[in-house]
């Protein structure tokens, strides 16, 4: 399944939980991760600002994204401006647009508060992992 995983599901996994849950899946091919640019660069920011540069997940999710593990990449996104009160967050969404995701995978409260743009959904990894997963 084609899922835009947002950068506070890959922090939050770091420390356990369905966040956790939700990256393994995607490090046992369950979940087609989507990345377009900013979303990498956004990912790599926020954990390098965490402190987390030396951390062995670090190395290997870094190592999983530069050998396009279970990755599709786009370089081109529709530009659209649905989530107004944190207009950075639209990444994510033009991201699933572009590469036909399933489903967006976040925590943050403006994305979950759209729900569904088109046949994107847009859900906590909780939800996702009671829809979805066994």
């Amino acid at each position: 399944m084609r899922a835009v995983i947002d950068t506070n599901v890959f922090v939050s996994s770091f420390f356990g939980g369905n966040p956790r849950t939700i990256i393994d899946l995607w490090k046992d091919g369950a979940i087609t991760l989507c990345l377009s640019r900013d979303i990498l660069d956004e990912y790599v920011d926020v954990l390098n600002r965490l402190g987390m540069r030396d951390e062995k997940e670090l190395k290997e999710l870094l190592s999983f994204f530069s050998e396009g593990f279970n990755i599709l990449f786009t370089t081109k996104t529709p530009e659209i401006n649905i989530v107004d009160n944190d207009p950075a967050d639209n990444k994510f969404i033009e991201c699933a647009l572009a590469l036909k995701a399933k489903v967006i995978i976040t925590g943050d409260k403006h994305l979950l508060s759209v729900k569904k743009f088109g046949e994107i959904g847009i859900m906590t990894p909780k939800k996702f992992l009671e829809l979805y997963h066994d």
